[in-house]
């Protein structure tokens, strides 16, 4: 019992930024709140998030239960995340919380000094971020999956084709932020390659996270929208081209994941070795990832503006 105390005394003094911006938040009156959110929402609700992650960890008493594990994923890999983490809790006993968001507003939180014990990015631009921080655990980091980019349309818009696409023949295309997000990232370097970007920029409606331009697109918010191929499951839309990795092999899409320094290095280790069971496999690959074959070390994911 005492051990379970400490440990989890532990866990929680490594959240305790998380946990001071939400009860600051909280004791806000709603006038101050408003004005708050109006000149910093997009951070607050980041760092928010983060804390809601934070207590569905540790919302019970230590001695109920193991102390959770949390983990920062980027938002294509959200759903996968999710699944794999409740096998983990039947097979452990041990409650995996979900942090979800752009890989780039995870890097910085994690940065920071933010809580998670486990980082899985959508590019190794940002865990690029977090290791020349100083916050990977040495040893711990590899490219764990891949994806490819799709072209996307509105169900209702059935004569948007690619080459109108490229053509600039559009008039809003929704994507990741392309200097910052990695889909936008990979997006704005296929574009480059096809010599399409200079006439598309201006159209370029962009948005924090591949969720976010799936919605915009369903919602018909944009003729057009650059996400990965495993976000299009289930969703009402049309996928207008693939982007076959083994055509663009300049893009090369890699997720990888890594443990982070802190209280939670035991448990975040274990639970990376679970993301390469059998089990984990079967989910990732029901949900259309494919696994990386590139060994440590990592071959460099170059920003948008290096070209191959």
């Amino acid at each position: 019992m005492r051990d379970l105390a400490y440990h989890g005394k532990n866990h929680l003094e490594s959240y305790l930024k998380s946990y001071k911006i939400i009860l600051n938040y909280l004791s806000m009156s709603s006038e101050t709140a408003r004005a708050t959110l109006s000149r910093r929402g997009t951070k607050m609700v980041q760092w928010l998030s983060l804390g809601i992650a934070v207590l569905a960890a540790f919302s019970t008493p230590v001695a109920a239960q193991p102390p959770g594990l949390v983990v920062s994923v980027a938002a294509s890999v959200s759903d996968a995340l999710d699944e794999i983490g409740r096998l983990y809790r039947a097979a452990t006993g041990v409650t995996v919380a979900i942090n979800t968001g752009g890989s780039h507003t995870l890097a910085r939180q994690i940065v920071e000094g933010a809580g998670a014990g486990l980082f899985l990015s959508a590019d190794d631009i940002q865990m690029n971020v977090v290791e020349k921080a100083g916050r990977l655990v040495p040893g711990t980091r590899t490219r764990l999956l891949t994806n490819e980019l799709v072209v996307i349309a509105p169900t209702s818009s059935t004569e948007i084709s690619l080459a109108q696409v490229l053509q600039g023949r559009i008039r809003r295309l929704a994507m990741g932020e392309p200097a910052a997000v990695p889909a936008g990232v990979y997006g704005r370097r296929w574009l480059e390659h096809e010599q399409s970007w200079a006439r598309l920029e201006k159209l370029i409606v962009p948005f924090p996270t591949v969720r976010a331009v799936l919605s915009a697109v369903e919602a018909g918010r944009a003729d057009a929208g650059i996400v990965y191929r495993t976000d299009v499951a289930g969703a009402s839309v049309r996928v207008v081209a693939a982007i076959a990795a083994n055509e663009h092999p300049y893009l090369d899409i890699s997720y990888p994941v890594a443990v982070i320094r802190g209280p939670a290095e035991s448990e975040a280790r274990r639970f990376l070795d679970y993301l390469k069971s059998p089990a984990a496999r079967a989910v990732f690959t029901k949900r259309g990832f494919r696994f990386d074959p590139a060994p440590a070390p990592q071959r460099e994911n170059r920003a948008y503006g290096q070209r191959r």
